[in-house]
């Protein structure tokens, strides 16, 4: 289980969305200190390295990948993979950071800062992690990301079994099911063809800044605020 996300104090670095660019990468530099990270969730912006570029680069897709609990797809043979595996919460979080960071996955972007930055976030409530294990009690999948409000901001996930992060999005969208699942929205960031098949959809920036005050403003699901 979760524990109580810590308050923290403002950031010094305003994320203003009227003043950026028409571009998938908004704005360079400030750094990642908790109240830095959610102040730039908070305004539909995320850190991701690029490259060799030292100073952080922010990003608000244009078409921004986005999931509604309520709108996950399962197949059949997702449903099978499903009772293969024990879904966990917050009981591996670094575990599952380091698996997302293994240099040796294709694309692979978690630096050293950005991983510190995420384990801190979760030492103070608010990162999350949802663990997928075998019948061995091996993990084999998982993901991480963000939790605020009504707002699970998605950052990555891994598999080193079949389905094994499939199963770990059903855990979270599972962890999410209560009385305010149709108003809870799941942040992917980009829709891949992959998150497709789930069910993700792409929309606009414009869309996405305009939901985020009445999603900021639900209380957190019962599994992250514990």
């Amino acid at each position: 289980m979760g524990r109580v996300p810590v308050s923290l104090p403002p950031s010094r670095w305003a994320f203003d969305p009227t003043a950026w660019p028409s571009d998938d990468a908004v704005a360079v530099g400030a750094e990642l200190e908790p109240s830095t990270i959610l102040a730039a969730y908070r305004r539909g912006a995320f850190p991701m390295p690029l490259d060799d570029v030292v100073p952080m680069v922010w990003w608000s897709p244009l078409r921004r990948g986005v999931l509604r609990p309520a709108a996950l797809v399962l197949p059949r043979s997702l449903r099978r993979s499903r009772r293969r595996y024990q879904v966990r919460i917050d009981t591996a979080f670094e575990q599952v950071v380091n698996h997302c960071a293994d240099p040796r996955r294709d694309g692979g972007w978690i630096s050293a800062d950005i991983r510190a930055a995420y384990v801190r976030l979760h030492g103070l409530g608010w990162a999350h992690s949802v663990e997928t294990f075998d019948q061995a009690g091996v993990l084999v999948g998982g993901l991480y990301g963000l939790a605020i409000g009504g707002l699970f901001a998605g950052e990555s996930m891994f598999h080193h079994a079949t389905d094994a992060s499939k199963v770990a999005l059903i855990g979270l969208v599972e962890a999410l099911r209560d009385e305010h699942l149709d108003q809870r929205l799941i942040d992917v960031q980009w829709r891949t063809p992959h998150l497709a098949t789930l069910g993700a959809e792409a929309i606009t920036r414009a869309d996405y800044l305009a939901r985020l005050p009445r999603l900021l403003d639900l209380p957190l699901p019962a599994a992250f605020d514990a």
